[in-house]
């Protein structure tokens, strides 16, 4: 699988390690950004194109997901989702991490590098890269309602107060 990272300052070392560990686990990692340690970088456009990139793979019939990190996890989160086609999934434990794609077949998650030791966060990175999508009914049906307002601002037989 291909595996798509973008960070700030605050996740150089942890996104360093995560290419190291995805690698040894036989993915293929593309690192977004940063190349060097900046303490007043902007993440932002880091994130951006690494969701891009994963939108992109994944139109192109490659299998692929990113992750993505900050202080928080916040504004990383943020700036992925706005990404077209992009569900980024803040993580924080265990639970979040498999629910992020079982439930919402989430195709980027963020970390809070300021939240988590490196070891957490490449456990919470190994959680969501092994998850499955359920591909229940109701969950596939919620996707698409997010999809279609994503695209059209509107979900057909919903009312949305846009």
């Amino acid at each position: 699988m291909r595996i798509h990272i973008g960070t700030d300052h605050a996740g150089l070392e942890f996104s360093r390690h995560i290419n190291e560990h995805l690698t040894a686990l036989g993915h293929e990692v593309v690192d977004h950004g940063p190349e060097s340690y900046d303490p007043i970088d902007d993440y932002p456009s880091f994130c951006i194109n690494a969701a891009h990139a994963v939108v992109e793979d994944q139109r192109a019939g490659v299998e692929s997901l990113g992750v993505v990190f900050g202080g928080s996890g916040n504004g990383e989160q943020i700036s992925a989702n706005k990404v077209q086609g992009v569900r980024a999934a803040l993580v924080w434990n265990e639970s979040t991490a498999k629910l992020a794609r079982q439930h919402n077949d989430a195709n980027v998650i963020s970390i809070g590098a300021r939240q988590h030791t490196v070891e957490e966060a490449t456990a919470l990175i190994d959680f969501f890269v092994n998850e499955p999508f359920s591909l229940e009914e109701r969950h596939v049906r919620r996707i698409a309602q997010i999809a279609e307002y994503e695209t059209t601002g509107t979900i057909t037989d919903r009312v949305v107060d846009a």
